[in-house]
């Protein structure tokens, strides 16, 4: 299924929304479910037509206090540890987030993609995540839970460098009594990287697909090109090609 991430209203332009689609079609990549343009995306799947299940979530949490208020900007966050904890601020002041009280260090249940269990705990950059933020938007960790199960998706494929966020979905998920969230498949693959080991983001300049795109390139070519990155020595010409070198590596 293909699912978009909108809730965030200041970076939740259509035209990247509508790139995420010129992209697949592009590449000739198929999908199953979910949304075929930006005009049903927004008609039907659009995370702001699940608002009210995000909102029952986050009063669950604030009804068992599972959270608290947290002020903190991002430069206090930098330069010293949060204590937002022991202020006990009010869940209803203004331009507050709310914290997730994470507790102790239980083991944490993860089904990977061939079905064994993994039993990590909650990394130290998880501890008291945040699952609303100062706009009163509700934040990606808790927006994951809900849709994925709104949906009924079995697995999720991500980059390895969201591995922590998925082990806070699963914390989460065990507070909020929603056992059928462990029953999810997880797969965290390999991030392509540039010649220093970084990885590739719009963020940091990489080139884009669509920048190829609009610059006279092929699918074939940037499936090659995709190739020649991932140092894959057979010849990659599409999607199938990429998927079967990528599991045989």
């Amino acid at each position: 299924m293909l699912r978009i991430d909108d809730i965030d209203q200041t970076r939740a332009n259509p035209q990247y929304i509508q790139d995420v689609f010129d992209t697949l079609n592009f590449l000739e990549i198929p999908w199953d479910e979910g949304p075929r343009n930006l005009q049903e995306f927004e008609d039907t799947y659009s995370q702001m037509h699940r608002m009210g299940l995000y909102n029952e979530a986050l009063t669950y949490l604030q009804d068992n206090s599972l959270v608290y208020a947290c002020d903190c900007s991002r430069k206090q966050l930098i330069e010293n540890e949060c204590r937002c904890l022991e202020k006990h601020i009010s869940l209803h002041a203004e331009n507050v987030s709310w914290r997730l009280i994470t507790g102790n260090d239980d083991d944490i249940v993860v089904k990977d993609y061939q079905g064994e269990i993994i039993k990590p705990t909650l990394p130290a950059e998880m501890h008291d995540f945040i699952v609303r933020k100062k706009d009163g938007f509700p934040a990606y960790q808790l927006t994951s839970i809900v849709d994925d199960l709104f949906y009924g998706v079995n697995l999720v494929i991500r980059g390895e460098d969201l591995w922590a966020s998925t082990l806070a979905q699963h914390h989460l998920a065990s507070l909020l009594k929603r056992d059928d969230f462990a029953r999810i498949a997880f797969y965290h693959h390999a991030l392509i990287t540039d010649a220093s080991g970084n990885k590739l983001s719009k963020s940091a300049g990489a080139t884009s697909v669509k920048y190829w795109r609009d610059n006279g390139k092929t699918a074939k070519g940037v499936y090659g090109l995709i190739g020649e990155i991932l140092g894959i020595e057979e010849v990659v010409e599409d999607w199938e090609q990429l998927s079967a070198a990528i599991i045989n590596t």
